[in-house]
Parts: C-alpha cells; sequence; structure tokens
C-alpha cells in the first residue's frame, strides 16, 4: 500500500509510536488527528486513502467517526484501533462503516492489508 494513511488518536505518544511504526514499514503518513472533528477535517483537506481511527476519541467516538469519514465525497478505508479487545467491541464492528479492526498492540502493516480489499 503506497497511498497517503491519516492517524488518528487522541494520544500522541501512540500516534508517534503508530508513524515510525508504518512509515518503517513503507507506509506514508500524511497527517494527524487528534479528535473526530480534526480528522474529519484533515481527511477532507489530505485525501487519505486510509484513515487509522482510534475507537476512544474525546468527544465523539471513532464509531461516529467512521459514519462521518464514510459520507465524505470520496471516503478512506477507515480501519478502527483499540486497546480493547475485538470481543468487547464486536458488536458495533459489525454495523460499522470500518473496513475492520486492529488491537492497538497488534497494528502492523501486515495487520493492515489482511483488511483490505
Amino acid at each position: 500500500m503506497s497511498a497517503g494513511l491519516l492517524l488518528v488518536d487522541d494520544h500522541t505518544g501512540y500516534r508517534a509510536l503508530a508513524r515510525t511504526l508504518l512509515e518503517g514499514e513503507g507506509l506514508t503518513v500524511v497527517g494527524e488527528a487528534g479528535d473526530g472533528d480534526s480528522a474529519v477535517r484533515a481527511a477532507s483537506r489530505l485525501d487519505p486513502a486510509l484513515v487509522l481511527l482510534d475507537v476512544h476519541l474525546p468527544g465523539e467516538d471513532g464509531f461516529a467517526v467512521a459514519e462521518r469519514l464514510a459520507a465524505l465525497p470520496a471516503p478512506p478505508v477507515v480501519v478502527l484501533i483499540s486497546s480493547r479487545t475485538v470481543r468487547e467491541l464486536a458488536r458495533r464492528l459489525a454495523s460499522s462503516p470500518a473496513a475492520g479492526f486492529i488491537p492497538k498492540d497488534e497494528l502492523s502493516l501486515a495487520a493492515i492489508e489482511r483488511l483490505l480489499p
């Protein structure tokens, strides 16, 4: 995957860690955001192919932000991330427009690629 990636997480330390990891695996991080409104603005401005979106954000949660991103004229692929397990989030994930879910401690290019069409 060579297109741009937008990282959305309210913890700057995790964003820095994820950026380092994913850029080291060859992805291009085109931007970062710390909340839902910033994420939607950044996605509209930067037109990323992929958004890694934390489930737990201040204000509206990642599921609501995923809905907003899906409504954009050229919606990015959204992959939700969280420190919680897929079992804890399964019901909400099933109805989300997101392509899938990756636990934060399992984030990698390979994990992302498994979720892409």
